[in-house]
């Protein structure tokens, strides 16, 4: 008499399917993406610290050179609006200047202008100051929108499967230069004078240069097939486009005056 079968039903045999070591394996990151994310932290910290270490100084420094309060809040406000019309235009020619370009020569002009912003005291007060402190902090602006752009992709085509975790996570970078930025550039601008904090800086910035042509993969980049005024009007995008901005014009509204009233008080 046969034996009943087994209740189970049949079952694999043990070599089929792919051991635990594989699998966990799979889940570690590459030496790629590794690179990518120092090389994606390195711009988020780097472009945060440069936009709020002017915060605790500048403003004072303006006033000295004959800045009124509306156009230093100007000389704030325009690096995020060409930082916004710069990302546009290197977003849709991405593709042909290539990932890893943009993203290295946007960290070494970066580098270069917020350099350039430390002898700034040396130029005579008047317009003249002001015209330069404004061509300055538009090319930083753009330079940095490049490098962003570029960050971005690269980031899209390291972690195809998890770019909204990736990305998230390193917004925490963005965060950590908006701390360091302020305090760092008020205790320098004390300790040394106005040109050192953003010497110091810029040499950083410029440092990272060749660190990130090193360990950048170079990433081809596909050109986009959907228009981004298809996208923005579509709602979600919409509502979350007008959450941004208002949180950005928060504590944007504060750079060119809180230092200004702190010191009155």
């Amino acid at each position: 008499m046969d034996s009943p079968g087994d209740p189970e039903g049949p079952r694999p045999p043990e070599g089929d399917g792919p051991p635990g070591g594989a699998r966990e394996t799979s889940r570690r990151l590459s030496r790629e993406q590794i690179f990518v994310l120092i090389s994606a932290a390195s711009i988020n910290l780097g472009s945060m610290m440069c936009y709020s270490i002017l915060g605790p100084f500048f403003p004072k420094e303006a006033e000295k050179k004959g800045a009124s309060n509306t156009v230093i809040g100007m000389i704030f406000g325009c690096y995020a609006l060409f930082d916004l019309l710069a990302s546009l235009v290197f977003g849709k020619y991405l593709a042909h200047i290539g990932a890893k370009f943009m993203f290295v020569a946007g960290m070494f002009v970066s580098g270069g202008v917020t350099v350039l912003f430390g002898v700034l005291d040396q130029v005579p007060e008047g317009p003249v100051f002001i015209a330069m402190c404004f061509l300055v902090r538009i090319t930083d602006a753009i330079s940095f929108a490049a490098a962003i752009t570029a960050s971005c992709s690269i980031l899209a085509k390291a972690f195809p499967n998890n770019v909204a975790t990736v990305m998230g996570s390193l917004e925490s970078f963005s965060g950590l230069g908006l701390v360091l930025g302020p305090p760092l550039g008020g205790f320098l601008y004390q300790s040394f004078g106005y040109e050192v904090p953003f010497i110091l800086l810029g040499c950083i910035v410029l440092l990272m240069v060749p660190l990130n042509m090193c360990i950048l993969p170079n990433y081809e980049s596909d050109p986009g097939k959907h228009s981004f005024w298809k996208l923005i009007i579509l709602p979600k995008v919409a509502f979350i486009s007008f959450i941004i901005t208002s949180l950005s014009s928060g504590f944007g509204f504060l750079d060119p005056t809180l230092s200004l009233f702190v010191l009155e008080k």
